[in-house]
């Protein structure tokens, strides 16, 4: 143990060593030393040089214990910057060196430079500029318009193809990429004569296109592009070989159900923007990619980066038309390179054989499944999510391959009947689930008919899927507390004080958000009274069979979930789902209303408070979208109160004309949502939602998951997924190398299941780990200036290149016949083949009358 007087000495000596800590020398910047900040830019780290000199050592000691506590464990945060603070802060041996002391320091103070004058993140640090001009022009005519107009047509095209297999979903992306040409158009040819009206001075054409127009304007179309879970709502209400309540065709109850998801989502996002758009720790990986296009068009310079001098906006115009020209093969001209499962090819009725490698109905077992960069982002955006939570989604779907393939071929509760990886729901004569036969004419559970005809049956992937689901809910609350209690406390704190961003967080863009009028709250609550009136009117105006108390419930769980959940997601990207929990307890209290489990989220039966389906987890999953582009209005400086105005704006607009082409599909396409449906419009989840349906609703977690049913052994996915974290975080406090572990990601990589497979996932942790590590971490200045770039660049390829060829050759039939096209979908792979037969009797597993 060290003496008074030895500490008192090395404090002495600590501080003689702070004094000197930041002489010239520290200004000559280093390439390692750069390097080691994660900056490419030598005059931007000479500036956080300059400005750590002016970091006390109190101060300095301040910020990295905030990092200890608040993102010891986290695998997103820098893991040098932690190294840094321990030891600084812990490392005896350094605090008691004055010449390691004085290294250290300096290396504490340059960091918390960047804490507090950037982002700690390098993603950030990439494309989101750390300063701001009030004086540009943001909230004009012209960015309303072209807003307006790309948000109906955003809602027109993202609703056609939700129901697509797999899924083209037009994003912010398109809608900056088209919005550019439109802007700069404008520019130069409308008037720029300037108006009064009520002594207001306006003009038609403020001059150039600004960066904050622009991102207004994706701002607009992006919360507008997705009606939310209401439109499978109304698909599988309207579809005659679902549940076929034409009722539900009328324009009124579409609309007023609609809106209510979309404004409860809106006005609990703007309560909630403490914990999910202040901290500096929210990053939301996505809006990176939207900024960095946003960059590429309105920057002028053109630095180097490891020797590429093309610029951003060429290189994402190669990028682009290179994937709209090559996404014509795998999506029309040769369908093999989509679904590349050459293994099946050498046997294609051999069952086991499909089963385990196949990509369209097996497991996806495969060394390279496909050349389809729509399939290798499926389930990942691998561009633009951290590598960390790319591997943990592939590591969670891959580990479970060996329990999906043993359910099956045990034939555990008679799976092997069924193709091994289906999201349909069989009857026990190997026919999909007719629901109509065990509903009377309103919708509701028919004892009698039940018994007459069969229990509901579910593939192996499927069943199993269940019991992820399970154990994610306990699994994501318990890692939420473990790891970001802080941050939660102080945005709890900050609310209930009324304390202002900048007073509550260090990040520079709270700071520099301060110059603008804040939405108060009582702004997004009185949005959410507006959404609760609209539910009311769905459900009480339309047979729906649900009471009010829905609603208040519908909230209190958002409030409970909304904050874990909207946390993982800003982290990792990957978001955590509440349906099955809702479908669960809602279940429970009411069994045999399959359209209240469609309708509500949560009815007040017996004193007991249980939640329905949509409610609860449509508001939370809304509310996490409309965060994420509260983020990106605060990275890029658009004045909240006219994101506030946009936002709300454009959803009434798209949300009409989302409704407007549902009912255009339903009754235009043939076979819509069927396995022989026109252009691949074969409704994958729309199909999930009807199977969570009929099981949670029609029949009710008692059949399907009480003490007597047949999957009842799921339900320990509830234990397991609270000891899951506990024994992690436990175990990572004496082995730092499982940090990179994150539970509800890795769980949620097994919630992929049923239709996807690994061939959804293992290419993209191949792509993911050569951009987001090996590239990353050896030519950061050529990651920074093009990854997000390149990201942008295929998707828009994939997306518009998806729209031309819909809309001028597979929407008129024309087609190409050849082996190319038909490969994928023949044999085993293509078809689903059971493990075993129908036995004999015409039926497995108790027949009519043997069940109650």
């Amino acid at each position: 143990m060290a003496t008074t007087r030895e500490r008192s000495n090395s404090m002495e000596q600590r501080e003689k060593a702070s004094e000197k800590s930041f002489d010239v020398d520290v200004l000559d910047v280093k390439e390692e030393v750069v390097q080691g900040l994660e900056i490419t830019d030598e005059n931007q780290a000479r500036i956080i040089f300059q400005q750590a000199e002016a970091i006390t050592d109190e101060e300095a000691e301040e910020i990295m214990q905030e990092v200890l506590d608040e993102h010891r464990h986290d695998p997103a945060y820098p893991s040098h910057v932690i190294d840094i603070a321990q030891r600084f802060l812990e490392n005896e041996s350094v605090r008691n060196d004055p010449v390691e002391y004085m290294r250290v320091l300096k290396e504490a103070k340059m960091e918390c430079a960047l804490i507090t004058q950037d982002s700690p993140y390098a993603e950030v640090r990439a494309v989101v500029s750390p300063h701001d001009d009030p004086s540009i022009a943001c909230s004009t005519v012209r960015a309303w318009t072209i807003g307006l107009f790309l948000a109906i047509s955003g809602g027109l095209i993202n609703q056609l193809f939700s129901l697509r297999m797999p899924a083209i979903s037009v994003d912010e992306i398109v809608a900056q990429l088209i919005s550019y040409p439109m802007g700069v158009a404008w520019a130069k040819s409308v008037t720029t004569r300037k108006f009064k009206t009520f002594g207001y001075e306006w003009t038609l054409n403020p001059g150039p296109f600004t960066r904050k127009e622009h991102m207004l304007i994706t701002v607009m179309a992006n919360v507008s592009f997705n009606v939310g879970y209401s439109g499978y709502i109304i698909v599988v209400q309207r579809v005659p070989h679902f549940f076929n309540q034409q009722w539900a065709k009328d324009f009124g109850y579409q609309i007023t159900l609609s809106l209510s998801f979309q404004l409860m989502g809106y006005g609990l996002a703007g309560l909630s923007r403490r914990f999910l758009v202040y901290p500096a720790a929210a990053i939301w990986p996505r809006n990176l990619a939207s900024i960095a296009l946003n960059n590429s068009f309105h920057t002028d310079e053109n630095k180097p980066a490891n020797g590429w001098k093309v610029s951003q906006s060429r290189f994402f115009l190669y990028g682009f038309i290179g994937m709209f020209c090559y996404f014509w093969f795998p999506n029309y001209i040769a369908e093999f390179l989509s679904y590349f499962s050459w293994i099946t090819w050498i046997s294609p009725n051999n069952v086991s054989l499909a089963a385990i490698t196949g990509s369209v109905t097996g497991l996806g077992l495969n060394p390279w499944p496909t050349f389809d960069w729509n399939v290798i982002v499926a389930m990942n955006q691998v561009l633009i999510a951290p590598f960390f939570a790319t591997a943990n989604n592939g590591l969670g779907m891959i580990i479970t391959v060996p329990i999906v393939a043993a359910i099956w071929y045990t034939n555990t509760w008679y799976t092997g009947h069924i193709p091994i990886n289906t999201n349909r729901p069989y009857d026990n004569m190997g026919n999909r689930y007719n629901v109509s036969k065990i509903v009377n004419s309103n919708g509701m559970f028919n004892q009698e008919a039940y018994e007459a005809y069969s229990p509901l049956y579910l593939s192996a992937s499927n069943a199993f899927l269940y019991g992820v689901f399970f154990a994610v809910y306990p699994a994501t609350l318990i890692y939420a507390y473990l790891h970001h209690r802080h941050e939660i406390v102080r945005g709890f704190k900050s609310l209930l004080k009324r304390r202002s961003p900048k007073a509550a967080y260090r990040d520079v863009h709270n700071r520099l958000m301060s110059v603008y009028k804040e939405v108060p709250e009582w702004w997004y609550a009185s949005l959410l009274l507006v959404a609760l009136g609209l539910g009311l009117i769905a459900i009480l105006k339309y047979p729906t069979h649900t009471t009010v108390g829905a609603m208040f419930f519908g909230v209190a769980l958002a409030g409970v979930f909304v904050v874990p959940i909207g946390i993982i997601y800003a982290v990792t990207n990957n978001q955590v789902t509440l349906n099955v929990l809702a479908e669960f307890v809602g279940g429970l209290a009411f069994p045999g209303n399959a359209l209240a489990m469609n309708s509500t989220s949560f009815v007040l039966h017996l004193y007991v408070e249980t939640f329905f389906k949509s409610y609860g987890y449509v508001t939370t999953a809304r509310t996490i979208m409309f965060a994420h582009d509260l983020k990106l209005g605060h990275y890029t400086k658009i004045p909240p109160r006219v994101m506030f105005a946009s936002q709300t704006i454009a959803t009434l607009l798209s949300t009409t004309a989302a409704m407007a082409i549902l009912n255009w599909q339903v009754n235009g396409i043939k076979g819509i949502c069927t396995p022989q449906a026109e252009a691949k419009f074969t409704c994958p989840g729309t199909t999930t939602f009807f199977t969570a349906s009929v099981i949670w609703g029609t029949l009710g977690p008692i059949k399907m998951y009480g003490p007597k049913g047949p999957y009842n052994v799921l339900l320990w996915g509830f234990l397991i997924g609270a000891a899951l974290p506990l024994i992690f975080h436990f175990f990572t406090k004496r082995y730092r190398s499982l940090k990179n572990i994150h539970i509800p990601v890795l769980l949620g990589g097994a919630l992929q299941w049923a239709p996807y497979n690994i061939s959804h996932v293992w290419p993209g942790m191949i792509v993911a780990y050569i951009f987001q590590s090996y590239i990353r971490k050896r030519y950061l200045p050529w990651w920074q200036k093009y990854n997000y770039v390149l990201s942008t660049a295929l998707d828009c390829g994939v997306a518009i290149c998806a729209i031309v060829s819909f809309f001028a050759l597979q929407w008129k039939g024309v087609t190409i016949d050849w082996w190319g096209n038909n490969q994928p979908y023949e044999g085993c792979d293509g078809t689903g083949c059971p493990l075993f037969p129908v036995p004999e009797s015409g039926h497995w597993g108790p027949g009519p009358g043997e069940f109650h």
